[in-house]
C-alpha cells in the first residue's frame, strides 16, 4: 500500500505534537467539517469570519485558500472582510487584507 501524503498537520507539527495532528486530522478535518448540517462554503465562511474577528491571521491564508476551493468567490470573502471592518475592528480587518492580497492575488 502506497503512502498516503502527509497532511498540513503533519508537515507543520507531526513530529512535534501528533496528538494534535490526530486531533485536527480525524476530529477537526475528518469529522467536523464533513457534517450535512452545514455545506463546505457555509463552513469556510464562518471559519474565515472568525479567524478575522479573533485576529487569528496565521491560519487564515490556508482558510482564505480553502474558501476558494468550497465555492466562495474573491468578491465575497472581500465583502465579508469589509463587513467585519465595522464588527470585529478596523486593524484585524487591515490584517486581515494583508493576508488577502497574498492570497486572492494569485
Amino acid at each position: 500500500m502506497p503512502d498516503r501524503p502527509q497532511t498540513r498537520a503533519q508537515m507543520l507539527i507531526g513530529d512535534f505534537l501528533p496528538k494534535m495532528v490526530s486531533l485536527t486530522d480525524e476530529t477537526l478535518f475528518g469529522d467536523i467539517w464533513e457534517r450535512p448540517e452545514l455545506s463546505p462554503r457555509d463552513r469556510s465562511l464562518i471559519t474565515v469570519a472568525a479567524l478575522i474577528t479573533n485576529g487569528s491571521t496565521e491560519q487564515l491564508a490556508g482558510h482564505l485558500a480553502r474558501a476558494r476551493d468550497n465555492g466562495l468567490t474573491d468578491t465575497e470573502l472581500k465583502e465579508a472582510i469589509t463587513h467585519l471592518a465595522f464588527y470585529a475592528g478596523w486593524p484585524r480587518a487591515m490584517s486581515a487584507i494583508a493576508v488577502a492580497k497574498t492570497v486572492l492575488d494569485n
